[in-house]
């Protein structure tokens, strides 16, 4: 039995995507895989349609997320968000983009209302929300934006989202994010590397229970800038930030050349790493944990997980879609929720 705690809230991502598939099968395999309780929110009627489509006889329930917790056991809880357009697997439609982005708004809000333990958001098609008028560029973006929006700022600052992705063999965040290659360096500052270690090492203590987080630091140029050889990036922006976040108390090391640091030997010597930009983290985390890696939104004041795959439009609505990655995801927040939770019961 699931008692009276709080259940996660998951958005139902792109409708003609995988989400609605994986939450399905997540449901009816909750207790052989230990499923947390987790409401979904999205069209009931999509819903149905969908496990139909699959053969899967699914009981839902329309319910409140106080309540959903409670039902979990004999039904799937869906708190309902009607589509403007019947979604058809396999098949986006911008009219249904609007639905996507307010399912992940009312997660945020009633996860900062304390409604909801945490959010997890399935995947989402970019360019569809963009054909719609989407102004970010990601979810991790977007979180933030709701973040700010929603509960103000931290010391007149606003919430900096940090994107981890976080697997049984490695955490790996990115400085930067979803930029082209080229604009990297550019945007690449002391304070950007700075921040993220900061943040990753404060979130790996409250949220991860990593007492003494140790955090290694790649170089932007291949090996680490070979001593300017190869760039001057790595002398002038990244080693003065990680003095820094060694003279402020983070065990911080590197630069490291990034082709060494992801093996089973250079991994044991850390708890997580910072790489500089997109596919430099994302590549490992992905090659050692593509099924089970989670996709972790750090930085901000609700806890935000997502499996690590996209929409996979050609597997919707086929039964192929393989649930492990979101199972994942869902299992992370409550043990995230549940070490932040004991964690500020003992400084208390």
């Amino acid at each position: 039995m699931t008692g009276n705690r709080r259940a996660l809230a998951l958005t139902m991502g792109d409708p003609a995507g995988v989400g609605p598939d994986l939450a399905l099968v997540a449901w009816k395999n909750r207790a052989a895989l230990s499923v947390p309780a987790f409401f979904l929110i999205g069209d009931p009627q999509m819903l149905r349609a969908r496990a139909a489509l699959l053969g899967m006889d699914i009981p839902l329930r329309e319910t409140t997320p106080e309540s959903a917790a409670l039902e979990f056991d004999t039904a799937l809880p869906v708190l309902p968000l009607a589509l403007a357009a019947e979604a058809r697997a396999g098949v986006p439609d911008p009219a249904n983009a609007s639905a996507t982005i307010e399912a992940i708004r009312l997660a945020v809000e009633l996860a900062i209302a304390g409604r909801a333990r945490a959010v997890v958001t399935n995947p989402i098609a970019k360019s569809v929300l963009y054909a719609s008028g989407f102004g970010f560029p990601g979810h991790t973006e977007y979180l933030a934006h709701l973040a700010n929006e929603a509960s103000g700022t931290p010391q007149g600052q606003p919430f900096t989202p940090v994107m981890l992705l976080a697997g049984p063999q490695l955490k790996v965040a990115p400085v930067t994010i979803h930029i082209p290659l080229k604009d990297v360096p550019d945007a690449l500052t002391r304070d950007a590397i700075v921040e993220t270690g900061q943040i990753m090492a404060r979130e790996l203590a409250s949220r991860f229970g990593v007492a003494s987080p140790r955090i290694a630091v790649s170089g932007l140029n291949p090996h680490a800038g070979e001593d300017g050889a190869l760039g001057s990036e790595d002398a002038a922006i990244v080693a003065p930030a990680i003095a820094e976040l060694r003279a402020s108390g983070i065990d911080a090391f590197g630069p490291l050349p990034a082709d060494t640091m992801f093996h089973a030997e250079a991994r044991a010597t850390y708890d997580a790493a910072i790489c500089m930009y997109h596919d430099q983290a994302l590549i490992p985390a992905k090659t050692l944990g593509f099924h089970d890696s989670v996709n972790v939104t750090l930085g901000l004041p609700f806890i935000r997980t997502s499996p690590d795959h996209g929409t996979a439009f050609s597997l919707a609505g086929k039964g192929e879609a393989r649930a492990d990655s979101l199972v994942a995801a869902l299992k992370l927040a409550d043990l995230m929720a549940r070490t932040e939770a004991s964690a500020r019961a003992s400084a208390a």
